[in-house]
This record gives C-alpha cells, sequence and structure tokens, in this order.
C-alpha cells in the first residue's frame, strides 16, 4: 500500500500516468468480467425457447461497458480533485456520460419490455386484426416513448453545463422574429407526429394491412411517427408520409377483415353455353387450397353487339390467396373454353372493335 500511496502522491512526477494506467487496467478487469457474464447470459439464452434473452442480450451488451467506463469516470476524477480545471471537466464528462448511459439502458429497458409484449402476438393467424390493432399502437407508443426518454435524458444532461444552461437562456430571451420563423418551419414536423399518434389509436391503417395506394398493392410494413413503409408486392418499398393517410382516400383491403372476393373478366361469344362453365368452375375451386368456400359464381355483366362480359367471382381468405386463386382460374377456365368451345372468345381488330364469332356470322347467313 505504502507503495501505491507513493505512486499517488501529489509530489510524484509519474501520479498522472500511474492514475491512467490504473483506470485502464481497472476498466479492462471490468470489463471482462462483464464480457464473461454476457457470453453465459448468452449461452443459457441460445437454450431458452424464448428468443426475448437473446435481444435483451443483444441490448445490453455496448450500453453496459459504456456504464462501467462513466462510472469509473466519476470515481477516478475525484483522485485529479487538486487540480481544479482538469478535475471540474473529467467531473463534468462523468456525469454527462452517467447521465446519457443511464438513459441508454432505459431506452433498452423500454425496448426489450415492448420487444416481449409484441412477441405475445400472433400475427401469422390470417384472422389477425385485434393482434395488428394493438402491435400497431405499440408500434407508435414505443417510439414516442423512447423520444421522450431521450429527450428528458439529454436535457439532464445539459442542465449540468451551466455555460449550456445560460445560452439556453438567453436564445428562449432573445427568440423574437426567429422563433417565429422556427415555429412555422417546424409546423410540419409537428403535425407529421400529431399525425402519426392519430393514427395509432385512431388506426385507418395498421402495420400488415393490405393497402392500394397510388396505384401501388402492397402490405404496410413499418409505421414511425413521420412516416410509413409499404413493402409493394414486387419487393420495393414505398416510403409514405404519414399524414398521407389522413388527407387522401387509399383503398384498406384488410380493415375489418382480411377475407375479400376476386373477380375476373372473360369477353366471349353469346352461343357459348354458362353451365359447362359453371360446373368447371365448381370443379376448379374445389381443388384449389386458396378457395375459403364462401363464393364462386360465373355471372353475364354487360352485353356488347358481338359479345358478352362474363364475371367470375371468387373469395378466399387473404388477397394474396385470391390473387394466385384468380390466376389458377383464369388459365384453367380460358384452356376449358378453348378445348371445349373453340373460337368462342371475342376477337379485336385492328381498329379497336369486337369481331363477331364465325359460328354466329354462319348462323346469320344461312338465316
Amino acid at each position: 500500500m505504502t507503495f501505491i500511496d507513493h505512486l499517488l502522491s501529489l509530489e510524484n512526477p509519474l501520479r498522472h500516468p500511474f492514475i491512467a494506467l490504473l483506470f485502464l487496467a481497472l476498466f479492462g478487469i471490468l470489463t471482462a468480467v462483464y464480457r464473461q457474464i454476457i457470453r453465459r447470459w448468452r449461452s443459457r439464452a441460445r437454450k431458452s425457447r424464448s428468443r426475448i434473452d437473446d435481444f435483451m442480450v443483444r441490448l445490453f451488451t455496448l450500453p453496459g461497458i459504456w456504464f462501467i467506463f462513466a462510472l469509473l469516470l466519476n470515481l477516478f476524477s475525484g483522485l485529479l480533485s487538486e487540480d481544479k480545471q482538469v478535475y471540474g471537466v473529467l467531473r463534468k464528462i462523468s456525469q454527462i456520460m452517467l447521465i446519457l448511459t443511464v438513459g441508454w439502458i432505459v431506452v433498452q429497458v423500454v425496448r426489450a419490455l415492448f420487444h416481449h409484449w409484441q412477441k405475445q402476438l400472433d400475427i401469422q393467424n390470417p384472422d389477425n386484426l385485434e393482434a395488428r390493432k394493438r402491435l400497431t399502437q405499440m408500434s407508435m407508443i414505443e417510439r414516442i416513448t423512447v423520444i421522450a426518454i431521450i429527450f428528458i435524458f439529454m436535457a439532464i444532461a445539459l442542465m449540468t453545463i451551466e455555460q449550456v444552461r445560460q445560452l439556453g437562456m438567453s436564445l428562449l430571451a432573445s427568440a423574437g422574429v426567429a422563433g417565429i420563423i422556427i415555429g412555422f418551419a417546424a409546423q410540419r414536423s409537428f403535425g407529421q407526429i400529431f399525425s402519426g399518434i392519430q393514427i395509432a389509436f385512431t388506426q385507418p391503417i395498421r402495420l400488415d394491412d393490405v393497402v392500394v395506394i397510388e396505384g401501388e398493392w402492397g402490405r404496410i410494413e413499418e409505421i414511425h411517427i413521420t412516416y410509413a413503409v409499404v413493402k409493394i408486392w414486387d419487393e420495393r418499398r414505398l416510403i409514405v408520409p404519414i399524414d398521407y393517410f389522413l388527407n387522401n382516400p387509399i383503398q384498406n383491403w384488410t380493415r375489418s377483415s382480411s377475407q375479400i372476393l376476386g373477380t375476373l373478366f372473360l369477353p366471349v361469344s353469346y352461343d357459348l353455353p354458362l353451365e359447362p362453365l359453371r360446373e368447371e368452375l365448381t370443379r376448379i375451386v374445389q381443388g384449389d387450397p386458396n378457395w375459403d368456400g364462401r363464393v364462386q359464381n360465373i355471372q353475364v355483366t354487360d352485353s356488347r353487339e358481338w359479345y358478352k362480359q362474363l364475371r367470375v367471382l371468387v373469395s378466399s381468405a387473404d388477397s394474396s390467396r385470391n390473387w394466385d386463386l384468380r390466376v389458377s382460374v383464369r388459365e384453367k377456365l380460358i384452356d376449358f373454353i378453348n378445348t371445349n368451345y373453340p373460337g368462342s372468345f371475342a376477337k379485336i381488330n385492328t381498329f379497336g372493335t369486337a369481331l363477331p364469332n364465325t359460328n354466329i356470322r354462319r348462323k346469320q347467313g344461312n338465316q
């Protein structure tokens, strides 16, 4: 101990290097111990069925190391109290780091809690309306909570610096016209934030909703405070300002239920009988797992000079299944008509008008 006391004495020229070396050594030892704890925690988390353990390990690995560093810096700054300037600077740095690190850990705890709650929701279930409602609300509340915590801890950190606190007071006192300009400039940003809060509770859209927006079909993949991400069917991403959903009409195919009716149209000649097509449609959908058993029908919805238009109506549990079902039904009905009733589709000439079926022409000529 006498040797250490001698190295820490004020007269010793090696005092500051020894303090720095002691700080680094102690930081290295504590970091190694902490990493060993994290490593054991990670190995246990891998054996667990729940993924929340792995998520928490990733969240707390880096903040824990920063907390050790800030705590040691706060403790070791007391050894330099004889040098008021160095002591004051280190003290302020350690306080700010400690406050921000605690804030960081609080943010990670909040993220871990929300992650745990979100994992309780089963959005893979086809009837996932209630789960998507709660998931959307929790996602928005999580982001708002994290932003509020960051703002609070940054404000607390800045309040420890006297110069910055005085600067803030002087800026507030002399804002004047600049404050008005900044207020107008920030108006849209605040509007976006309030729109995000409104969407979180009124929920015109939810996570995993199927929507048609700007002529694009896709699913709501992410909802942030100021924007939403729509995953288009061909893997593109459409970034949409959050207030767009409140100010513009959109198609939401899963607003109250994921069940959907799909249509396809076939222009055919008047002499094509419908009953064989209806029987064929029944046979097709009964063998297709994408049909939910609710609706399947063929109706004549339009009649033109040379042809009639058939509407085929089929139902599915969700829009993705309905798309696959409609494609399959269209292909098989076309093949069925071509095989059993060749020449029954309306033909378009170069001027864009439908030509009559040859069988109809023959009948009219005989008359």
